[in-house]
């Protein structure tokens, strides 16, 4: 550990994957001391000031100021454990007999303590518990199901509390692909930074947070996707981390940040944590199997051997441990690799690492017993959080914390509902206008659909065998809105882990996600609305002309409108793509069953009649009929036609007129062969059209959208708690 910067320096003049600014800033970095306290947010912002306005070009390295007085936060866990009830699969033979249960044990009495300036890192073979024991700490376990404590020097952390002094990393990078990385930052600064802090200071922030992680060169760059060119691994994993802590959290818990990264990349990711914990932050990682270069910058580790702690120390502590033990690490072997590959024999054995975990046990025992205590003046939480938010640590819109109660003084969110609606609203559509190819699938959907119709049902005419056919057409024209809104399923879908991991940690508040999604759809709406009705509606020969046009198409945006709402709602049920396309298509097919075209109103059986009623497809359908047939002086049925639709209607025209005196004799009419039978109202009685008006079916088709966008809410809030039972 003496020669560490010397072998960084080295190691960064040597290293072929790095440009000269990199090596320069890597060699300045390891200068440092181990435990130099580098500046926070409010620090930087003092110096770099209101930038507005200001052309003077950045440098490619962190600003240097004095060493201030360091306040410090003790992360203590003592005793946690974590057992989960994991059913046996039913054999054959069994398979009358109801599954049984047994219960595993995924942490077992782990304690141990982290302090800022320091990174912590959690190791362990796969399986051993290092997620579930920062999913522990990072209170993403039910207080019901987590034993132990987990205290924040000395002061048990709430949840409410604990989301606003941390940032978690998840192991996925989750992020907008066809944003750059400036831009996924800047964002993130405006969800996560008060808003009375300037948009100059917010940029200067994003700036120097991207100095500080080595980004500079890839700023400009996309992030990227299966089908987009975009940043490296290591670059999209240092982004990941940078949108966690843009507001300078106190704690930072990161679940496997080296994983599936070169060697190279995993140094710098680490590197820059190092950084991190330097400015006053607590780190917190697990990882897999760090190379020698980065068990260099690790403080404190955590050793987890199936839920149980097998070793933790300082790396320096290592050799002394095995060769107590009496498995001395070899000279020129690495330290943690030998470490788990010891612990992978013990856990292959018949005794397992109950040896190796007793021996921690009296290991820590002795030196506790042996530490030296010493007798300091003690902080309480919220001095020294207080102290630290001074400094300009934990940018949250917090100025003071005074209150006796230290969870009120700290405000859940950073900025207003409508600046979190404006602020996403503007991602969303920054990121769907550079992937067009969505949009225009479902414009290419709608308008062949609507050529289709168009020449399908091609300049339809007034008669018996008309009627029927527009009946028809309308039927299929609002059920296929709702089916081409189906396509909008996978946008939510993609967009869903990401909105778990901002909102897991009050990035936003949830309504404003629905509110702003909802908005955003709107024009979508509109423009796919007015391309269905005008490809159709002349076309077809529908009736009303230009005020009848105004009807359907605004019959067509409220299914539009409720399709989307219903597809959006699903989507925050069923996580699955395929399988939320099923649900779909076999509801909207339960929907368009019971509208009332295959079989009207009255003649729906009583058991079945509710599902009529809260058939989506039911209100637009029968709106667009009232639509066309509502004009009584229109007549859609004279004398002879009204043998068309029967066996009489292949006889000839002057036995029909025959047919018609006779029947006036008999019923005591004058019915001729210009006599209107049957009206426009004449024909909605006969679909049972009867009990709402137009206007009725209008806004109950626009209440439902509002109803199925309050359940997408209400799904968001029940769904993506983030949290284990």
């Amino acid at each position: 550990m003496s020669h560490e910067g010397d072998d960084a320096m080295l190691w960064a003049s040597d290293t072929p994957f790095l440009g000269p600014r990199q090596t320069m800033e890597l060699q300045e970095l390891t200068r440092r001391p181990k435990h130099h306290l580098s500046p926070t947010l409010g620090e930087l912002l003092q110096l770099v000031g209101d930038t507005r306005g200001n052309n003077a070009s950045r440098g490619n390295r962190v600003l240097e100021v004095c060493e201030p007085t360091s306040f410090p936060f003790i992360l203590s866990f003592k005793n946690l454990t974590y057992s989960v009830k994991v059913g046996r699969k039913m054999t054959l033979p069994s398979c009358f007999r109801p599954a049984t249960e047994h219960t595993k044990t995924l942490l077992n009495d782990i304690s141990g303590e982290a302090r800022d300036g320091e990174i912590m890192a959690v190791l362990g073979a796969s399986g051993s518990g290092k997620s579930t024991l920062i999913d522990a700490l990072a209170d993403r376990i039910s207080k019901e199901s987590l034993k132990g404590t987990v205290t924040l020097n000395g002061e048990v952390l709430g949840s409410k509390l604990i989301k606003v002094i941390s940032a978690y990393v998840m192991q996925d990078d989750l992020l907008f692909p066809m944003l750059t990385v400036e831009e996924t930052l800047m964002f993130s600064a405006e969800f996560r930074l008060p808003r009375s802090l300037s948009a100059s200071k917010k940029k200067a922030r994003v700036q120097t947070l991207i100095d500080q992680l080595g980004l500079r060169n890839a700023s400009k760059t996309v992030i990227g996707d299966e089908g987009h060119r975009g940043v490296s691994g290591g670059e999209r994993r240092r982004v990941s981390i940078g949108i966690d802590i843009i507001h300078d959290p106190i704690v930072l818990f990161l679940d496997e940040p080296t994983s599936g990264l070169d060697s190279t990349s995993a140094f710098m990711v680490v590197k820059v944590l190092q950084r991190i914990a330097q400015s006053g932050s607590i780190v917190i990682m697990s990882i897999h199997q760090p190379s020698y270069r980065i068990l260099n910058l690790l403080d404190r580790l955590i050793f987890l051997s199936r839920g149980q702690t097998v070793f933790s120390g300082s790396p320096t502590s290592l050799p002394e441990f095995f060769s107590a033990f009496g498995h001395p690490i070899p000279e020129n072997e690495n330290r943690t690799e030998f470490a788990l590959d010891l612990i992978r024999e013990l856990e292959m054995s018949r005794s397992g690492t109950k040896s190796l975990v007793d021996f921690h046990r009296s290991w820590q025992l002795k030196k506790s017993f042996n530490k030296e205590v010493i007798n300091g003046h003690k902080l309480s939480l919220k001095d020294v959080i207080s102290a630290s938010i001074s400094r300009g640590k934990l940018v949250s819109g917090t100025t003071n914390v005074e209150s006796s109660n230290l969870t009120s003084s700290v405000p859940t969110f950073a900025n207003p509902f409508w600046v979190e609606v404006l602020v996403i609203a503007k991602r969303s559509i920054m990121n769907s206008r550079r992937m067009p190819e969505l949009f225009v699938m479902r414009v290419g959907a709608v308008l062949i659909t609507g050529i289709i119709l168009a020449t399908m049902f091609w300049r339809l005419d007034d008669s018996p065998k008309g009627i029927q056919e527009r009946i028809g057409f309308f039927a299929f024209a609002m059920s296929t809105t709702f089916y081409i809104c189906a396509e909008a399923m996978p946008v939510f879908l993609m967009e869903r882990y990401i909105f778990m991991r901002e909102t897991a940690y009050n990035a936003y508040r949830r309504s404003s996600y629905v509110v702003s999604h909802s908005i955003t759809s709107i024009p979508g709406i509109f423009f796919l609305s007015i391309t269905f009705a005008a490809t159709t509606y002349w076309a077809v020969g529908l009736a009303g002309g230009i005020h009848g046009f105004l009807w359907f198409f605004t019959f067509i945006v409220a299914s539009f409108w409720a399709g989307s709402s219903f597809v959006t709602f699903l989507s925050g049920v069923v996580s699955h793509v395929m399988l939320g396309y099923t649900v779909i298509i076999a509801i909207l097919s339960y929907f368009l069953l019971f509208s009332g075209f295959f079989i009207t109103r009255d003649r729906i059986p009583p058991y079945w009649i509710w599902f009529h009623y809260i058939s989506v497809v039911k209100y637009p359908f029968e709106g667009v009929l009232q639509n066309e047939f509502d004009n009584p002086s229109k007549c859609f049925m004279k004398g002879v036609q009204m043998f068309d639709n029967s066996p009489l209607g292949a006889v000839p025209t002057p036995l029909k007129l025959k047919l018609l005196k006779t029947m006036s004799k008999t019923l005591g009419l004058n019915i001729t062969s210009t006599t209107c039978v049957t009206n426009g109202l004449d024909i909605l009685k006969t679909q049972g059209i009867t009990d709402i008006s137009k206007w009725s079916c209008l806004w109950i088709t626009v209440a439902l959208g509002l109803f199925f966008r309050m359940m997408f809410y209400f799904s968001l809030l029940l769904g993506s708690k983030n949290k284990r039972r």
